[in-house]
């Protein structure tokens, strides 16, 4: 399942995003062919940024997640829609390194040093740009940082990716808090001692889902919520505004390609017209293969 709630606790001082995104992240793992490593780390940003999306104000708003460093994973990348469809990609699906000391996949050391680069797109002149160095490559502690760095924002992000044994996604998922303006303190400690708590999301979802047998998507996320928060006092506990579905969709076509040729000048264009053909271009993020023959090379030259 691939679904988000977004919630608003009952004294109205903190918001909250969850998703369960198992479907959307093993869909993608399969597109891309990802080691384990990779598949964990394409598979939080993913998460982030669908998170991310649906705090815009209209579903055609998107934002652009990058993550950027000199670690062998070198670059992942996602792009989110305020309607809940997601894409992405990581530069080396084949990332491979040893676990952590604690056991864990080692997400931060794929990535080194580097910069992550937030790009929001709310239809107008030109769109929002936010950008701070990596934290510890871990992607949620980046986000997290992000959120505070640049947009004075206190948040607290928790994203997960759970893996079977033949390295399928056997669960994933995610959840930003957002503190409201005029947060009294009780709220906020309250917040704290319950994340100070808090089991990894993919227990949480795990135990969830296995006794949630009959239920719907919507109602296996919303009892995921009340797990999550069952030991807040009552006055701060979340309650559901919506429910929406989050999944993978890429949005590329024969017109987007062709506007990607005709930026590489009609000199380079001659070039491959006249040594090769013809073009074959693939799209970064959902591996899809477009072919252009002579004819349609010479006619956008002439479009130049």
């Amino acid at each position: 399942m691939s679904k988000v709630i977004t919630a608003i606790d009952r004294s109205k001082t903190f918001r909250v995003y969850l998703t369960i995104s198992t479907d959307m992240v093993e869909e993608a793992r399969e597109i891309h062919q990802t080691t384990p490593l990779a598949t964990a780390a394409l598979g939080r940003v993913l998460t982030g940024a669908g998170l991310m999306a649906l705090m815009l104000k209209n579903e055609s708003d998107k934002v652009t997640v990058q993550f950027k460093g000199d670690g062998p994973a070198r670059e992942i990348l996602a792009t989110a829609y305020g309607d809940g469809r997601v894409k992405g990609y990581i530069s080396n699906p084949n990332v491979d390194l040893p676990l952590r000391a604690d056991g864990h996949l080692n997400v931060g050391g794929s990535l080194g040093i580097g910069e992550l680069t937030v790009i929001k797109d709310l239809g107008l002149k030109e769109p929002y740009v936010g950008k701070i160095s990596l934290v510890t490559g871990e992607i949620a502690d980046d986000l997290t940082a992000y959120y505070y760095i640049s947009e004075q924002q206190n948040s607290s992000v928790a994203l997960g990716v759970k893996l079977a044994k033949d390295c399928s996604v056997q669960c994933s998922g995610g959840m930003i808090i957002q503190m409201l303006p005029f947060a009294p303190e009780e709220s906020i400690d309250a917040l704290e001692a319950m994340l100070d708590k808090l089991e990894p999301l993919t227990t949480i979802i795990e135990r969830v889902v296995s006794c949630s047998a009959g239920k719907s998507e919507e109602g296996i996320v919303t009892a995921l919520m009340d797990e999550i928060f069952k030991d807040m006092p009552e006055e701060f506990k979340p309650e559901a505004l919506e429910t929406k579905d989050m999944k993978w969709e890429c949005d590329c076509s024969f017109e987007r390609l062709e506007q990607a040729l005709m930026t590489i000048g009609k000199k380079d264009l001659r070039e491959i017209i006249d040594e090769d053909g013809q073009a074959e271009l693939v799209c970064q993020f959902c591996e899809k293969k477009y072919l252009f023959d002579r004819e349609q090379l010479e006619r956008l030259y002439e479009q130049i």
